[in-house]
């Protein structure tokens, strides 16, 4: 009988039969729910035959929801989502006008989802503009909760900012404001615990996958005490919890101002030969250039809510487009997490069949590294590879290769079904 996950001492607890809530998504997310589902179920019985098992309940958000019961996300489905811990879900419209901004954010605040997940990396053949895309293998931890994303602003003319204005200028001595008048005001709270809990998930994430670095995204150059504390505090956190694993730039220009930079290079030297993760930040804008000239140094990047959302959708660009990037919105301290087609609902091409379900599809294969069925995710992703490697695609990637084979959405889905070959995964 299927079970719910659940939390024991921090660590989550997967029944051999699970129960997984889903939303298909608007727009194209029937179509590729439909396809992704099938890859799911057909490698979790290849893998271990009957022995495990996921049982999908389906819970209603976005246009279905509000058609069936006249809400765009149903307190029925914030609490499956709380009581089931980890869901899946295909893309989801925002709705226009007042209420909810956008149910995506709903999702991420009311679960405190700290973390967006997303991983960047090549699939030979996938047509990119990049003359080098397999050079780009990033794991992006994005901030979720804080930042401009929190939602704080107030529009021009309204009493909110009339009253925030009047505080900056008359209690704050603040006279930047060039009309109060006609000025919309935001906030962007960056707070310590809330940057080092990104940043800790981004360390624990390196240290578990093996990989050689942490790259602190940042603009604090300019924004000091809000982008700026928030790579201090990741600093000051490796350092003060990590040290035996980690050196960071910031030991190294300690070690160089008081003892010179001969010292300092022997320092980064032994932590090369122990095999250390090396800590480094990079200003915003710089790092958007650093991505197109040399991606193959940077692994893991920790940065703040709206820089992440700029750079996981530039470097997706670089290895094919956001239909092929999977995502996902996890609390790695409570288990909740989401995992989400990253693309828009597409909705001209809604009942198509036409669309890529790549994105959904790998998002999966994410869902079920986090449950432990790592041979699952790799069954999926090495199938996946392969569809494309041997250009039998959807439309999207169809009008950009040569000798390709023109796919349907759920014939994409039957092709990678058919590249499944246990014979490559490491079961464990």
């Amino acid at each position: 009988m299927a079970q719910k996950l659940s939390m024991q001492n921090g660590k989550l607890i997967v029944p051999d039969e699970v129960i997984i809530p889903f939303i298909e998504g608007d727009g194209i997310g029937p179509d590729i729910w439909k396809a992704s589902v099938s890859v799911f179920n057909q490698a979790v019985k290849q893998v271990y035959d009957g022995k495990r098992k996921v049982e999908w309940k389906e819970a209603l958000a976005g246009e279905k929801a509000f058609r069936e019961t006249g809400s765009w996300m149903p307190e029925d489905t914030m609490n499956t989502f709380k009581e089931y811990l980890v869901a899946i879900k295909g893309p989801l419209t925002t709705p226009v006008g007042g209420g909810i901004r956008s149910l995506n954010v709903a999702l991420r605040q009311e679960l405190d989802l700290f973390v967006c997940l997303r991983p960047i990396q090549y699939f030979e053949e996938t047509p990119s503009p990049m003359r080098h895309p397999e050079k780009v293998d990033m794991v992006i931890f994005r901030e979720n909760t804080e930042d401009i994303y929190a939602g704080i602003e107030f529009m021009a003319g309204s009493e909110q900012a009339s009253k925030i204005i009047s505080f900056l200028e008359n209690e704050l001595g603040i006279k930047k404001f060039k009309n109060s008048s006609n000025t919309s005001i935001g906030v962007k709270p960056v707070s310590k615990d809330g940057s080092e809990r990104l940043i800790k998930s981004a360390i624990q994430y390196a240290i578990e996958h093996h990989k050689p670095s942490v790259t602190i995204v940042h603009k604090g150059n300019i924004m000091k005490f809000t982008e700026g504390a928030f790579k201090n505090w990741g600093y000051e956190l490796a350092e003060r919890e990590y040290s035996d694993v980690i050196y960071t730039w910031n030991q190294w220009e300690k070690t160089k101002s008081t003892q010179g930079e001969a010292a300092a290079k022997l320092e980064m030297e032994a932590a090369l030969k122990a095999n250390k993760i090396i800590m480094k930040d990079v200003i915003a804008d710089n790092f958007l250039q650093q991505a197109l000239l040399a991606p193959q140094d940077y692994s893991v990047v920790a940065t703040l809510n709206l820089n992440g959302d700029y750079i996981s959708d530039a470097l997706a660009a670089q290895v094919g487009g956001i239909g092929i990037s999977p995502g996902a919105n996890i609390n790695f301290n409570t288990g909740h997490a989401v995992f989400e087609a990253t693309h828009g609902t597409a909705p001209r091409f809604a009942n198509t069949n036409t669309m890529n379900p790549s994105s959904l599809i790998l998002s999966g294969a994410m869902m079920f590294e986090y449950l432990g069925w790592n041979e699952v995710s790799t069954l999926i992703k090495n199938a996946l590879r392969e569809a494309i490697k041997s250009k039998k695609v959807t439309i999207d990637f169809y009008n950009l290769m040569e000798g390709a084979t023109l796919l349907k959405t759920n014939e994409f889905a039957d092709e990678i079904i058919s590249n499944f070959c246990i014979e490559n995964v490491e079961m464990n």
